[in-house]
């Protein structure tokens, strides 16, 4: 379970990561990173966006709890005030445990990459 202050709960949070913040995808998942508004938060916070087009709901509550887990074992590598929205591909139903690991990691380090790219071209 991923500790409440970490989870991103409003509209305008995954609204703000989406559009405004940098991508980075994978073959079963892609990663939006944006730095927050909110400078009060105690930590980075995460939402997942896990559509019809995974699978069954069966199939997504799986895919969600994956997800949920990789990211609570990586929350201390996220910098601090950002927001991150985990958005799963249809590839991320069939995949090991193992490899959705290795692409989370893969995305949120394309996405830190360009996050720093884009200040330091600001």
């Amino acid at each position: 379970m991923l500790p409440s202050a970490h989870r991103m709960v409003r509209a305008a949070d995954f609204e703000q990561a989406v559009r405004r913040g940098v991508r980075s995808g994978r073959d079963t998942l892609v990663v939006h990173l944006t730095t927050q508004t909110d400078h009060d938060a105690p930590g980075p916070v995460v939402g997942f966006v896990v559509s019809k087009a995974v699978g069954n709901a069966v199939t997504r509550n799986l895919v969600k709890r994956r997800l949920r887990n990789l990211v609570r074992d990586r929350l201390g590598e996220l910098p601090q005030g950002t927001g991150v929205v985990v958005r799963a591909l249809p590839a991320s139903a069939s995949c090991t445990y193992a490899r959705l690991g290795h692409d989370l990691d893969s995305a949120l380090a394309g996405a830190r990459r360009r996050a720093r790219q884009r200040t330091v071209g600001a």
